[in-house]
């Protein structure tokens, strides 16, 4: 499974891939066309099978794994 760092944060548990995921955020109906989201850059992550106890799963591991995930090379 993935997980893709955007400027929001998404799990991608259909496993529908980077470009999926970026035609469902920027094709999406919004309620007025109060949005218009464009995709500038995005950034995946393997984060392993998904799971109860995944760490992005829980409050108080979420944020230090995101932080592994992709800050771990900047």
């Amino acid at each position: 499974m993935k997980a893709y760092k955007i400027e929001i944060f998404v799990i991608d548990r259909d496993d529908i891939g980077e470009e999926a995921v970026k035609q469902e955020l920027e094709c999406a109906s919004y309620g007025n066309d109060c949005i218009m989201p464009v995709v500038k850059t995005l950034k995946s992550a393997d984060i392993g099978e998904w799971h109860d106890d995944h760490p992005l799963n829980k409050k108080d591991s979420c944020e230090a794994e995101y932080n592994r995930l992709f800050h771990s090379g900047d």
